[in-house]
Order: structure tokens, then C-alpha cells, then sequence
């Protein structure tokens, strides 16, 4: 079983974790992480974006000059695609882009993207991260003492008011929870910090 150390918010190690070699040691899935991450990011789309073609677009039904002795090409309305204020070719249309992913899948998914952050030795186990009040300069203070100066993930166990609003005006932090964590994020950051309890919370619901 892979092992990381338990560090404290000081940044010193106060103990070992073993972690669940089925969620966190794994040889990581490619396909599975890029097949979850497009369709992640294609649910995003709203879908709305929409334009009128030349059968839409208002006026253009009278024939703009006559057809011959004028020495210019022949046309018929000034609403085609290349006059201006004429229709789109090919006009967007809203529809939807949502994509659906097997639910072993995305379990792979996550499992690989897991194991490629311990195998690349960018997840950091936290004992525990509390505040007694929502101060930036607290979380920049453990950030520095994690060694942390990239975009970073921080995963709690639940939700956290006082370690949330001191890590959002951060620029490159994202703080989630353990029951929100996805893919996309964990591959869109160069560390992940991650509190004990979530840690065992991600390993009981993806564990085999």
C-alpha cells in the first residue's frame, strides 16, 4: 500500500497514512480520465448560443438593383450571407452537449486520476485545517508552510466557512469538498491538499 505523511498546519509530519491501494495506487487509466474530463467540461456548455440564418433574418424581399447592365454580380436579396446585416451560414442553434460516461468509468476515472497525483507525489494529507476567523493571510501562511505556489486543490471533509472565505480570494486555490470532488479539478491542479477525514471518506466510497 502507498504510504504519504500526515502533516500538520505548520507543515510538520505528525504520522502516516496508508492509503487503499485500489483507489490510490493503481496504474492510471489515460482513456478513462480523458473520456470523463470532455464530457465534465461539455455538461458545462449551456448550449444557448443561437443566430439567425437568411430565411430568418428580417427584410431582403425585394431584389436590391436589377439583374443585367448594372456591371455587377446578379442578386437577388440583400439579407444573403455576404451583404452586410445578411443571415449566418450554417447559423448556430441552441442544443445540448451533454455527454454520458458508464458509472465504472468514471470510477476508473477517478481512481486514475487519484493514483497519478500520489505516484507524481502532489497530494498532501492535512491533519486538520481550521480558523477561528476568515483571515486570507492565515491560509497564505499554510500554504507557505505546505510549500504549496502553484494552483492548488483543497479538499475537505465538509463544508467550511471560516478555511472558505479565506481561501477565495486566492488566486489558483479552489476549496471543495470530499462529496464534490470530480476529475476535471483534480487534473487541473498541480497539488492537492487533502484533510485526513476526507481521505477516508473518498477511499470508502471508491474503494473495491
Amino acid at each position: 500500500m502507498p504510504k504519504v505523511d500526515i502533516v500538520n498546519m505548520a507543515g510538520d509530519k505528525v504520522g502516516e497514512m496508508e492509503l487503499n491501494d485500489s483507489v490510490f495506487g493503481i496504474i492510471p487509466n489515460a482513456v478513462a480520465i480523458h473520456t470523463v474530463v470532455t464530457a465534465i467540461l461539455a455538461n458545462r456548455r449551456q448550449g444557448t448560443q443561437s443566430a439567425l440564418t437568411r430565411a430568418e433574418v428580417s427584410g431582403g424581399g425585394i431584389k436590391p438593383f436589377r439583374q443585367k447592365g448594372t456591371g455587377r454580380a446578379r442578386q437577388g436579396s440583400t439579407r444573403a450571407p455576404q451583404w452586410r446585416h445578411g443571415g449566418i451560414v450554417f447559423a448556430p442553434k441552441p442544443r445540448s452537449y451533454r455527454k454520458s460516461v458508464n458509472k465504472k468509468v468514471r470510477q476508473l476515472a477517478m481512481r486514475s486520476a487519484l493514483s497519478a497525483k500520489v505516484e507524481e507525489q502532489d497530494m498532501i494529507v492535512l491533519e486538520d485545517i481550521a480558523f477561528s476567523a476568515p483571515k486570507t493571510k492565515e491560509m497564505v501562511k499554510v500554504l507557505n508552510a505546505l510549500g504549496v505556489d502553484s494552483k492548488t486543490l483543497l479538499v475537505l471533509d465538509a463544508p467550511n466557512e471560516m478555511v472558505e472565505l479565506s481561501a477565495r480570494n486566492l488566486p489558483g486555490l479552489k476549496t471543495i469538498t470530499s462529496g464534490t470532488l470530480n476529475v476535471y479539478d483534480i487534473m487541473n491542479c498541480n497539488k492537492m491538499i487533502v484533510t485526513k477525514k476526507a481521505a477516508q471518506m473518498v477511499t470508502e466510497v471508491y474503494a473495491k
